[in-house]
């Protein structure tokens, strides 16, 4: 068993948090380096056997360009908040065909007593939401297999953020699961704790969550017509 990060992967981004400026950042590159974006890299690396074991549509990618693991700069081109940089290092585990259509992956996020894992589908435009929620409506004893079955609603949540004030138009109103239909993004997640994230059996525990959540995404991936 390995361990990737550790209490000073923490304390970069703590200190991050505090000094949210290119010439800090700069002076301390180097602790980026050794202490997050490495350890994650490793860690990408490590996983991909355990990612094709579930999928072997899904990569887990340590590239350090064009991979896996997300930029720590923020666009910040539209956005009021200038801050250069994330407080948070994440990564995705990603479809084969995710540059050429909308697909669902999973996602893992390192920050101080807020670390999780994810899977699902963030943010899609209109038209991939519109296929999934009637996918649901054509498909609803799949749907309570694949995100309400009792055991997977004890480990996992489903998200709910950005939900719509009301039931979009026309699904029926007395659907079983109209209530999820409100949702904008579909996906589950699960909190992982600070000591769970530096301890030795990270590896361990994220190969578990990819298994346990395999039925959501191969349900999701089904809706948009991808191979899993």
């Amino acid at each position: 068993m390995t361990t990737y990060f550790s209490d000073r992967s923490f304390r970069f981004l703590r200190a991050l948090a505090r000094h949210n400026e290119r010439a800090w950042f700069h002076a301390h590159k180097a602790d980026y380096e050794a202490h997050v974006r490495e350890p994650f890299r490793r860690l990408l690396a490590d996983l991909h056997p355990d990612v094709l074991a579930v999928s072997p549509h899904y990569r887990a990618d340590p590239k350090p360009v064009g991979g896996s693991l997300f930029r720590i700069h923020r666009d910040t081109r539209f956005a009021n908040d200038k801050s250069p940089y994330k407080t948070w290092q994440g990564a995705r585990l990603f479809h084969e065909r995710s540059r050429e259509t909308a697909a669902p992956s999973w996602y893992m996020h390192l920050e101080p007593g807020d670390c999780f894992v994810a899977a699902g589908i963030w943010h899609p435009e209109s038209p991939v939401l519109r296929r999934i929620r009637q996918f649901v409506v054509d498909n609803p004893a799949g749907w309570k297999t694949a995100a309400h079955a009792p055991a997977f609603r004890r480990r996992y949540r489903l998200g709910s953020q950005e939900m719509l004030v009301r039931p979009p138009r026309g699904f029926p109103a007395d659907f079983e699961f109209i209530e999820d239909l409100r949702r904008r993004n579909f996906i589950v997640l699960r909190s992982i704790d600070d000591a769970t994230m530096t301890g030795p059996r990270l590896r361990q525990v994220l190969a578990r969550d990819l298994k346990a959540t395999a039925p959501f995404m191969d349900y999701l991936c089904a809706a948009l017509d991808l191979e899993f």
